[in-house]
């Protein structure tokens, strides 16, 4: 991927931080995921318009409803309120907040490209996009206006500085397998953020360590889904992302060969976040596993952002909260529509 920093200058840091710590104070609390879940979902919707997402409820639902709009609202709002922040960003801190965000451009292009696949319509598509990224509507409706999927990645590439090389577009067109071209951008996206990042001073240093600390738990995160379907070695290795900080490429290569955690307990044990899972992979509740790292995760950017108050760190952190709230809100929305109970739903939530 292709990377410069924006005029060499070091970012408006302190107006950052402060937009960001109003708005993270605005975020929704343990005690309102308990109320919604004594909720049916009209009254959900009802009670997060009150909360913030009035407009993006507003605008939708002349043409959305129930489930449906409650999702595309929460999404719309995320969208805006992350390329405010992006575009209100200068300097060294523009180019690490983008490169964070990369990870929505990559999201959109999978939808579109799956949209596609299925033949859904322009609209259809549309609505399950998050503009959250560089790549603005306008760009994405660009690539939504077109057909052919070689057309939509080539264009893709342009736009968002990527280069997706001819062998992984070559294996895609062979195998209709979309994985191909996800793979790759989901790891090229981790290799953009870690080169974004300045390591001369200690707290950017610190982000670093952090997002390779991020591949760490991707990577672990990975390899409990791919097991808990029975897949092992070889094909959980072509999924690794290159770049962590704690899991080398021999531990990965021993994790993804363990037919049963049992076996890797020991070496799991030794990781940072070892002790945070180690009951959950003893009792094998996968689910409950990934949810403990994503809390796990979401601690440590707390802990670095209250020291080190003027940096990228209190901006990713805010993100990863609203992030958070947007998936636990579609989470009780879902399950409530479903007709779980409310044990279960909750099991699905990641609170601190």
């Amino acid at each position: 991927m292709r990377f410069s920093r924006r005029n060499g200058k070091k970012g408006n840091y302190a107006y950052t931080v402060a937009r960001v710590k109003a708005k993270k104070s605005l975020l929704m609390a343990n005690e309102d995921y308990d109320k919604m879940l004594m909720m049916t979902v009209p009254e959900i919707s009802r009670y997060i318009s009150e909360a913030g997402y009035d407009k993006e409820m507003a605008d939708l639902a002349g043409r959305l409803s129930g489930l449906n709009l409650l999702e595309h609202a929460t999404y719309m709002n995320m969208a805006k309120v992350f390329s405010s922040i992006l575009k209100s960003s200068t300097g060294e801190l523009y180019d690490m907040v983008s490169a964070y965000l990369d990870k929505w451009d990559i999201w959109n292009l999978k939808v579109i490209l799956r949209g596609k696949s299925y033949n859904l319509d322009a609209e259809s598509i549309r609505e399950d996009l998050v503009p959250a990224g560089r790549l603005d509507t306008e760009s994405l409706d660009r690539l939504v206006a077109l057909d052919i999927d070689e057309d939509i990645i080539s264009e893709f590439g342009r736009m968002a500085h990527v280069k997706i090389p001819a062998d992984v577009i070559a294996a895609y067109k062979a195998s209709g397998n979309l994985g191909e071209i996800e793979d790759f951008l989901d790891k090229a996206h981790y290799e953009r953020l870690i080169q974004s990042i300045n390591p001369a001073s200690r707290p950017s240093n610190i982000f670093r360590n952090y997002v390779k600390e991020e591949v760490d738990l991707k990577n672990f995160e990975t390899i409990l889904k791919l097991k808990a379907e029975g897949i092992h070695g070889d094909q959980v290795m072509k999924y690794m992302i290159s770049g962590g900080k704690r899991i080398d490429d021999k531990l990965l290569t021993h994790l993804a060969n363990a037919e049963v955690m049992e076996s890797v307990m020991s070496e799991v044990s030794q990781l940072e976040f070892g002790e945070e899972i180690k009951d959950l992979l003893e009792s094998k509740d996968i689910r409950g596993a990934v949810s403990r790292l994503k809390r796990f995760e979401m601690q440590k950017a707390k802990k670095f952002s209250h020291l080190y108050p003027l940096s990228v760190i209190p901006v990713i952190d805010y993100m990863i909260n609203k992030e958070n709230e947007v998936r636990n809100i579609r989470a009780i929305a879902r399950g409530t529509q479903s007709g779980l109970d409310r044990e279960t739903i909750k099991g699905l939530l990641v609170v601190q």
